[in-house]
């Protein structure tokens, strides 16, 4: 392992890591998209990749069994944001859009998906309605995602007031369309139950059939996937978790095997780890 190489502060963490690089022909690498490839900017639509991401992919993407982007994103608009398609080094790339109910692979350039469920179309529709009478702080605004619809509150004059105060009426309307509420980095968003990073990176992680994982987020939607990887851990898997650092989200942080300091850290990390594989 090369000295530059950032190493887990975690037993668990650098058993993990110690596994993936003895085989990583069997590594699955997941990461997430926004805060961990991407920087939070305040306009979702603005997003994308860090300049160094796409090349620090493709160093790695060929040494090990996959690497998977897992995204609340629709995987259409995570490639586009990403600059994933046709990128030599990359034909394999994976991404499981909206929380594994779309997939996106590289290898024929195409979207598969599930059916959408009746209950996003129905919240869509009532939420500008919903919001107004909730009274709705100044710059509250509504992002569409197709498969789910978050109303994100960092514009707002108060962010942290309106996350707060919207929770509760936001939960309840979510209940009423047979929807769940996911909170996150001052965003709400209603989608589907069941759908979630954990069920996506496992179902992906059986799917290849891998002897090693790796994951990185930054945000409340990916403690799933840290809670998955922590069961694959459990029944045998070896695993290391990675955090995309926030002051933020210390829940993330305080479970995370290493810490690095966003997508900057994320893209170094990678380039490094690329880099150790080759080297092992």
């Amino acid at each position: 392992m090369v000295n530059s190489l950032p190493h887990p502060t975690t037993p668990t963490g650098r058993d993990g890591l110690a596994a993936l690089l003895a085989r990583p022909e069997k590594a699955v690498v997941a990461l997430d998209f926004d805060g961990t490839l991407a920087e939070i900017v305040p306009d979702p639509e603005q997003a994308r990749a860090h300049p160094g991401a796409v090349a620090a992919l493709a160093a790695l993407a060929p040494e090990v069994a996959s690497v998977a982007v897992v995204t609340g994103r629709p995987a259409g608009v995570a490639v586009r944001y990403g600059g994933f398609a046709g990128v030599p080094g990359l034909e394999h790339l994976v991404v499981l859009g909206h929380y594994g109910a779309e997939r996106w692979d590289a290898v024929t350039g195409t979207v598969r998906a599930v059916a959408p469920h009746p209950g996003v179309a129905s919240v869509r529709a009532e939420l500008p309605g919903f919001l107004d009478r909730a009274g709705a702080w100044p710059g509250v605004w509504i992002e569409e995602k197709g498969r789910a619809v978050a109303v994100h509150t960092r514009r707002a004059l108060e962010p942290e007031g309106a996350f707060e105060a919207l929770k509760g009426p936001l939960g309840d309307l979510a209940v009423a369309h047979g929807l769940v509420l996911e909170p996150g980095r001052m965003v709400l968003e209603l989608r589907p139950p069941g759908m979630d990073k954990g069920v996506a990176l496992a179902e992906y992680v059986r799917e290849v059939g891998a002897g090693s994982v790796l994951y990185a987020g930054d945000d409340l939607g990916d403690l799933p996937a840290f809670a998955a990887v922590e069961k694959l851990r459990s029944d045998g898997t070896p695993g290391v978790l990675v955090c995309s650092g926030s002051t933020e989200v210390p829940e993330l942080s305080d479970r995370a095997d290493l810490s690095v300091q966003g997508p900057a850290g994320v893209v170094a990390f990678l380039t490094e780890l690329a880099r150790a594989v080759r080297e092992a």
